[in-house]
């Protein structure tokens, strides 16, 4: 319980830290159980608070934030619902701030390989290509 309720954790989590303290598989589902009914485990919570700290304070985009929850075997359902808390405004907000963030430390003089990391660095993020490329047709020197 302490382990859940330091921070949201997902199933797999907890799974794993179970299998860790090499617990047999009786204990485990009995333990999960508990926390679900306790109310420690909460796949839905832990996907909206997923979300709100990678959005903002990592600054991912959504790609990202969706391939690292499907990483955690949460459901679809659980993974739309986590993706509400990124607003939209917000969402361009910070794509245009690590845009100009890092464009504006490449000292690359070729234009071609400064879009080429900016496009790289914002793609790694995980924002969407087509937003990415929009926004490399602002570079123009």
């Amino acid at each position: 319980m302490a382990y859940c309720a330091y921070q949201e954790r997902c199933h797999q989590e907890v799974e794993e830290k179970l299998i860790a303290l090499r617990m047999i598989p009786e204990a485990r589902a009995q333990i999960i159980n508990t926390l679900l009914q306790e109310d420690f485990l909460n796949e839905e919570r832990f996907a909206r608070t997923f979300v709100r700290g990678k959005f903002r304070i990592k600054k991912w985009g959504r790609l990202r934030i969706k391939r690292e929850l499907k990483k955690r075997n949460l459901s679809a359902y659980n993974i739309k619902y986590g993706m509400t808390e990124i607003n939209d405004e917000e969402y361009s907000q910070n794509l245009d701030d690590l845009f100009q963030k890092r464009l504006n430390s490449i000292t690359e003089k070729n234009l071609y390989k400064r879009k080429k990391k900016v496009a790289d660095y914002l793609l790694y993020r995980g924002y969407e290509s087509n937003l990415v490329y929009e926004k490399l047709q602002e570079i123009d020197n």
